[in-house]
């Protein structure tokens, strides 16, 4: 355990995202994805795993993790074949970790499945969580921390 750090956000997953640069993207993905042979075409080229609900997941990464502000798909969710613009229950509360992490509205693009593997398969990584729900595929391309005011 270490102070200020989510306790969900293990040594993989945090050398992972301290390893990232500014453009680079990370999934985190439900159980459903196919996230280990995904994992094998990405930078890190395995797997990490955090196996609790996307939501939490979402929250304990976007804890530490900046968002991409020069970009308009920083935030991207795979989209429900033949219902593009419907929003599962799992989307709608990973919407509102996004909120609350940027402290203001946030959008959130979606993606074709199909689109989404191949945006995956080029991502830095992919966390696997404990999700079980379906459609709980999420994309974040990492944005940058400025240096303090001086």
């Amino acid at each position: 355990m270490l102070k200020g750090i989510n306790p969900l956000l293990n040594a993989d997953v945090l050398q992972a995202l301290r390893a990232m640069g500014h453009g680079d993207d990370l999934i985190i993905a439900d159980t459903n994805f196919p996230s280990d042979s995904v994992a094998k075409h990405t930078v890190l080229g395995k797997l990490v795993r955090i196996d609790a609900p996307a939501a939490e997941v979402v929250k304990a990464v976007l804890s530490l993790y900046p968002l991409d502000s020069f970009v308009n798909d920083a935030a991207a969710r795979m989209e429900i074949v033949g219902k593009p613009n419907e929003i599962p229950p799992v989307q709608k509360e990973v919407q509102k970790e996004i909120d609350a992490a940027e402290g203001k509205p946030w959008p959130m693009i979606s993606i074709e499945r199909y689109a989404f593997y191949e945006r995956a398969k080029k991502a830095y990584c992919v966390i696997q969580t404990g999700e079980r729900r379906f459609y709980g595929c999420f994309a974040f391309r990492k944005g940058v921390i400025p240096p303090d005011a001086e």
